[in-house]
């Protein structure tokens, strides 16, 4: 099977180590991919406590996988959310290919581009805004009250997951608020994207705010979705394995609206990118072989052939 190669792939919210993961439908797609960067945005392994340990062997195939990838050159990060957050007692360890960090900020063709996975966000907007001015402080005790706001909500037995039509109004009123946080603070941090989960609401939308404009990006989750978010072509694409299956990678509605000279000059880019690599490769080739010849007084490989 051909992989499809993509500059970034984003996914979130696997939650291994429940039920409810679709993990063979997400080991088939990473299988599909060959990225130059996998980000894990939050909550791929589910660490809450249960009285019933469950990980089965297909999640673990998972997790070979990705390791597997990051051995192989593929630059995996692992950003934490509130389902993984015994991990991030690792922030800003890195193994070879894999780091372990709370955010990431990546500068995609010009454009710098935040992810974090958006647990942060659940709190009112105005605290958020005040906490984030005051930095790395800010930043963990936004964590801390956030950890505090689960262990209240547990004591209380409320399921903010019941799909009753007035917990359907809170949740749809929450993700609403979500999105409003997350763009105001990427806006005031000047970054031209955010990349979030949590939510488990896939998504791509331009914002606009006071002081500028952004665009918004949800990977969703492989417990109902079975979504992520591709980079490639200077362009984000919302990939849905129910819809898009192992489909190679069609030019997707938003390239349309590109430039005709922008697109062409960047698909030329990246086929004389791929030629030098191919001639780089064959040089080098080349020189082995006439090293070995010399070494050995034999003929060379392809004189028997002719």
């Amino acid at each position: 099977m051909k992989k499809r190669k993509l500059e970034v792939v984003v996914i979130s919210d696997v939650h291994l180590g429940t039920l409810a993961c679709h993990a063979e439908e997400l080991l088939t797609y990473l299988y599909s991919i060959a990225p130059k960067k996998l980000v894990l945005n939050g909550n791929i392994v589910d660490l809450r406590q249960s009285k019933t340990p469950y990980f089965p062997s297909t999640h673990m195939k998972i997790l070979r996988k990705i390791m597997g990838m990051a051995s192989k050159g593929t630059e995996v990060y692992y950003i934490t959310g509130d389902h993984d957050e015994r991990l991030r007692k690792l922030h800003k360890t890195s193994m070879g290919n894999l780091h372990v960090v709370d955010e990431l900020v990546l500068e995609l063709d010009g454009k710098k581009t935040w992810f974090v996975h958006g647990d942060i966000f659940n709190f009112p907007e105005k605290y958020i805004t005040i906490l984030f001015k005051l930095g790395d402080f800010g930043y963990q005790l936004l964590r801390s009250l956030h950890r505090l706001g689960k262990w209240i909500t547990k004591k209380m037995r409320y399921q903010p997951n019941s799909l009753s039509s007035k917990n359907l109004q809170a949740i749809i009123k929450r993700t609403t608020n979500f999105e409003r946080s997350a763009t105001k603070i990427t806006v005031e941090k000047d970054y031209e994207f955010v990349v979030c989960g949590q939510t488990h609401q896939p998504k791509k939308e331009n914002f606009h705010t006071k002081h500028g404009k952004c665009t918004y990006l949800n990977s969703g989750d492989w417990v109902e979705n079975l979504t992520a978010l591709e980079y490639s072509l200077k362009r984000w694409k919302l990939y849905r394995f129910k819809q898009d299956k192992l489909s190679p990678f069609y030019l997707d509605e938003d390239l349309k609206e590109m430039d005709i000279h922008e697109l062409v000059a960047t698909i030329t880019e990246k086929r004389e990118q791929e030629i030098q690599q191919d001639e780089e490769s064959k040089k080098k080739a080349d020189y082995l072989n006439r090293k070995n010849n010399k070494k050995g007084g034999k003929a060379p490989l392809n004189e028997g052939l002719l």
